[in-house]
């Protein structure tokens, strides 16, 4: 061993130990130091009682080769004899060199007595095999990590492969430029396959052959090398070329400059959240951006000004992993990277830094980024890319008569493996992107078991809700489900911090404003949805009129054929375009009612990119006719007009948070419901659609010289005016009208500041028109 220790002692060394039995019973220990640049030096030492001597016969096997020492040795002319020296009783050993520029490879031999034709093995009756040029490795952590003494190690899990090949390439390379075959004997812990390789000097990619057991039917992926799902950045190997092949990249991640960024760690009742499609939002020509920023990250934070006049204060991100470019971004091919075409670049690298830049200037401007992700199923499914190929059984709810189709994508969520890859997942975005939050796409299936059987307490979900890591993030539930593009309901497990996509309430204020709701569904999502969030908080229900699939808002009030049943629109009078002034005036009506409610109902507000601006699909509810948002429309009337209502919805609820930004759900005595003329409403008739609401005050101005009172929320659904009367207010106060929606722009709204707001004594009747909202507010005026 001094001999070996002294092959380099001016440059780095490593030392890698292997211990083996022999069918005979034998300890046989090999030791490979490694000078580096320089050459490598094997001592292999064999205790053993023999009494004859003992020789080494071996090969030198290329690392993607599973060809080793044949059974005869002697008819093979390329084997190497070496004696082995007797350093003491039952003690043999010898020492080899190789030279540094031959590894990697595998010393391949076995044990011959001299004065016989016995041939010894290891106890599997395999042959002996040494790494050269590359270690065991460890299981942990999954993935490639880079050590400081220039070690890199690969790791991934396959419980059914019997073959795993590392395949490295270098930048230009189609095919790998170096194989190197894992030894299950020495690479594998438990399902974890494992190997430390002594440099990646000249290789830029990497992705792994697997090969399941013969008997299961499953070829050898060789004609595709597979993508580490743990790659923390993913490169296409055929940019240029009709089929991707994503495959991982050797680039290490640069430290990104997080000094000054903080979460802005809002209140949920305080929310305001916009979401976008970080492509489609600026990709278009008349978004003011430069070529290279037009549907980037970049591209995204450049438009922060927009975010902050509407009075958005958090960003959800449609999903923005590597996905199936034909199925779209609603189908993952991987949970630990950025699709490239979201950098100045298009490249993954730049991708991943301009996301860490968006993220930090909207944190700057007090604003929280949350995303939109799926881990129950993948785009793979006739396509192998990674965990299909790697092991489908361990990974995918396989449909055994169907193996390897399309319906083989939805993951085992609950399984040990695909729930530590989902937590690491969430973990490496919070700590890596400073990631405030998640919505958790087609969360029905993150509560089942491996079976289908639904889990009252499922332990990826619970496990979500309480990791010291996730701790302050928000997480949403969200049973909408892109594989049949439909939602499916279910009671979430919540444990106190999973909020929900509350899906009834788009459906029950669709309902309600064309004239088909009981009221009391309609009462009930206005006050929060207590009998979904009774043991949690109206904060935890995220309300939406619109979302990123189904009917833009402007389309759900033009267009309701046949075919958009399941949309509850109301096309007012006409189907589709128009130039009838009475039906384009109960469009705008209605528009401005769907934001109404969205923003007078406890919970949080979600808007979705493009109807600030009449973003229309012409009628389509299809996710692939969604097109890049059109920024020329921000001059229009209707553009200027809905932007300002927004801004001004978004203040009231911040000045008004005593009733809007609430904790917990109002009492009962601070909720009084009307019908037309202080009549009780008609809960129990289907065909009533009117309905009136005083929300008593919790909040005493600082203005000496007033007193910020109750409100008072009038909503006809009707296509007949209804006749209100304003109640009595017993301390003297005045109701001022903040919004009436039939009225012209830009009188439909006003703050009580203003100085021609209009003043409305208790008990005066005030008609709302067929199809409007209106809102007022109680000031008393003391005298100065």
């Amino acid at each position: 061993m001094a001999k070996i220790r002294d092959v380099a002692q001016e440059v780095k060394t490593r030392e890698f130990s292997y211990s083996f039995r022999s069918e005979r019973g034998d300890l046989v220990k090999a030791v490979v130091v490694g000078a580096e640049g320089v050459s490598f030096a094997v001592h292999i030492e064999v205790s053993s009682s023999f009494d004859d001597g003992l020789v080494l016969i071996y090969q030198v096997a290329g690392p993607g080769s599973s060809r080793s020492v044949v059974e005869d040795a002697k008819s093979e002319t390329n084997l190497i004899s070496v004696p082995f020296v007797r350093i003491s009783f039952g003690r043999y050993a010898l020492d080899l060199e190789f030279a540094f520029a031959k590894a990697p490879f595998f010393l391949s031999f076995l044990l011959h007595l001299s004065s016989g034709d016995a041939e010894i093995r290891t106890h599997r009756k395999t042959n002996f095999r040494v790494p050269v040029g590359f270690g065991r490795g460890c299981p942990a952590p999954l993935g490639v990590s880079f050590s400081d003494h220039g070690m890199v190690n690969f790791s991934l899990v396959s419980r059914t492969s019997e073959k795993v090949i590392l395949c490295l390439y270098d930048e230009k390379a189609e095919v790998p430029s170096l194989e190197i075959e894992l030894d299950p004997y020495v690479n594998r812990t438990g399902n974890v396959w494992h190997i430390a390789v002594e440099s990646i000097e000249g290789y830029a990619i990497y992705g792994y052959y697997c090969k399941e057991p013969s008997k299961r039917g499953d070829a050898f992926h060789t004609h595709r090398p597979l993508l580490d799902p743990y790659a923390k950045i993913v490169r296409n190997l055929h940019p240029q070329q009709g089929e991707s092949l994503l495959l991982g990249s050797l680039e290490k991640e640069t430290l990104f400059n997080w000094d000054g960024d903080s979460h802005p760690f809002l209140p949920m009742e305080e929310l305001v959240v916009y979401r976008l499609n970080v492509e489609q939002f600026t990709k278009g020509k008349s978004n003011g951006l430069s070529e290279d920023l037009a549907g980037t990250f970049v591209g995204v934070s450049k438009k922060v000004q927009h975010f902050k006049e509407l009075g958005v204060n958090s960003i959800l991100l449609e999903p923005i992993f590597p996905f199936n470019i034909e199925k779209g971004c609603y189908f993952p091919y991987h949970f630990f990277s950025v699709a490239h075409q979201y950098g100045e670049e298009r490249s993954a690298a730049s991708s991943t830094n301009s996301m860490k830049e968006m993220i930090k200037a909207l944190h700057a401007e007090g604003i929280e980024v949350l995303m939109e992700v799926v881990y129950t199923h993948t785009g793979e499914g006739c396509q192998v890319v990674s965990l299909c190929g790697m092991d489908s059984s361990l990974c995918y709810k396989v449909d055994k008569g169907k193996r390897g189709s399309e319906t083989n994508t939805i993951l085992k969520c609950n399984n040990s493996f695909i729930q530590e890859l989902i937590i690491d997942s969430l973990r490496y975005w919070v700590i890596e992107f400073h990631i405030d939050g998640f919505c958790f796409l087609n969360s029905f299936l993150m509560s089942q078991g491996e079976h289908g059987n639904h889990l009252s307490r499922p332990l990826l979900m619970e496990a979500i809700a309480f990791d010291p890591v996730l701790s302050k993030t928000k997480i949403i539930a969200d049973c909408w489900s892109p594989l049949n593009m439909s939602y499916k309901e279910f009671q979430v497990p919540h444990w106190n911090h999973w909020a929900e996509m509350n899906v009834r309430f788009c459906n029950d204020v669709r309902n309600f404003l064309r004239g088909n709701d009981h009221l009391g569904d309609f009462a009930s999502r206005l006050c929060g949805s207590g009998d979904l969030f009774s043991s949690r908080g109206p904060a935890f229900s995220f309300n939406f009129v619109t979302k990123n699939f189904g009917l833009p808002l402007v389309d759900l009030v033009s267009f309701s054929g046949a075919n958009l049943a399941s949309e509850l629109s109301w096309n007012c009078g006409d189907e589709g375009l128009t130039n009838t002034s009475a039906v384009l005036e109960t469009r705008l009506q209605q528009t401005r009612n769907f934001l109404f409610i969205l923003f007078v109902s406890l919970g949080v507000p979600v808007l979705n990119m493009g109807d600030e601006f009449g973003y229309s699909t012409g009628g389509s509810p299809l996710y692939k006719d969604r097109k890049p948002i059109d920024w020329t429309r921000e001059g229009t009337g209707f553009s200027r007009q809905i932007r300002q209502f927004i801004a001004f919805l978004s203040s009231l609820r911040v000045r008004r948070k005593d009733i809007f930004q609430r904790k917990h759900f109002l009492e009962a005595e601070k909720i009084v419901w009307y019908g037309s003329n202080q009549s009780q409403p008609q809960w129990d008739d289907s065909i009533s659609n009117f309905l009136a609401v005083v929300l008593k005050s919790e909040l005493q101005s600082d203005n000496s010289n007033s007193s910020i009172g109750d409100l008072f929320i009038c909503f006809n659904a009707s296509d007949q005016p209804e006749t209100t009367v304003l109640p009595e207010q017993l301390d003297g106060s005045v109701w001022l009208r903040l919004v009436d929606t039939s009225l012209e722009f830009p009188g439909f709204f006003s703050s009580s500041s203003d100085t021609n707001v209009h003043e409305y004594e208790g008990s005066s009747s005030y008609e709302l028109k067929p199809h409007s909202c209106a809102l007022f507010e109680a000031e008393i005026s003391t005298p100065k």
